[in-house]
């Protein structure tokens, strides 16, 4: 059984959310998407991505293979958006991170710096890696995570979806336990608040919208200078 409660705040110095996000707790599936681009770009980005998953996967029966069904929603919907960037909104694209619940086995498509995170028996892990300059950069051991943070490019992406005609998306698989969380969210909540402050919010015993609201409002509190958007699952 799943339980699921998310949120999307614009924030305090963009004009619009260029964010989208799907949540269908039947068909076991969360995406986060954070659109880039701008002029109005970015958020067609994202928004396109959303309609294409809820068309292509929200239907399935649940014999089908939904990981790789979800892999070929994606590759459509990178189609449609680097077609329309081509004619209309030239550098348009976005992050995509989607997880998909089957029993116990959690498959999550991954593209960007949007990021999933396991929360297990007190314990936050994040289960993605950025498709970044700066964390290309810290893997190699160029510069540290706390330079990362502070670094002038570090908004750089090195893939989204939309960016090219053959995206490469990371397809994860992971097997969940009673109890396990599941966090999405878009870089304007993982760049204001920190892990420790993200497992701090998950321990306390309250409901689990209460604890996305508290998410996102310390996001704010620490300026909201981006798109915020979290989905919070809980595997029971």
């Amino acid at each position: 059984m799943l339980i699921a409660k998310a949120l999307s705040e614009v924030g305090y110095v963009r004009k619009n959310n260029e964010d989208n996000y799907l949540m269908s707790t039947e068909q076991g599936l969360f995406v986060v998407a954070d659109g880039m681009g701008g002029h109005a770009g970015g958020g067609l980005a994202s928004s396109m991505v959303k309609q294409v998953l809820s068309e292509e996967l929200l239907p399935l029966a649940p014999e089908v293979d939904g990981a790789q069904e979800l892999l070929r929603a994606l590759i459509k919907a990178n189609l449609l958006i680097w077609r329309q960037g081509q004619s209309n909104y030239l550098g348009m694209g976005t992050t995509v991170t989607a997880a998909l619940f089957e029993g116990s086995h959690l498959f999550i498509a991954h593209i960007g710096d949007s990021r999933a995170y396991l929360f297990r028996e007190g314990h936050l892990h994040l289960l993605t890696q950025d498709h970044s300059l700066v964390n290309e950069l810290v893997q190699k051991g160029e510069i540290t995570e706390a330079e990362a943070a502070k670094h002038p490019r570090r908004n750089v992406l090195t893939r989204a979806l939309g960016a090219s005609e053959n995206p490469q998306i990371d397809l994860l698989h992971f097997t969940v336990q009673k109890d396990d969380y599941l966090l999405l969210c878009t870089d304007g909540l993982y760049n204001q608040v920190k892990e420790a402050e993200l497992t701090t919010l998950l321990t306390e015993n309250c409901p689990l919208g209460v604890q996305v609201e508290k998410m996102v409002d310390l996001a704010l509190r620490r300026g909201g200078n981006d798109n915020i958007t979290a989905i919070l699952v809980h595997y029971l």
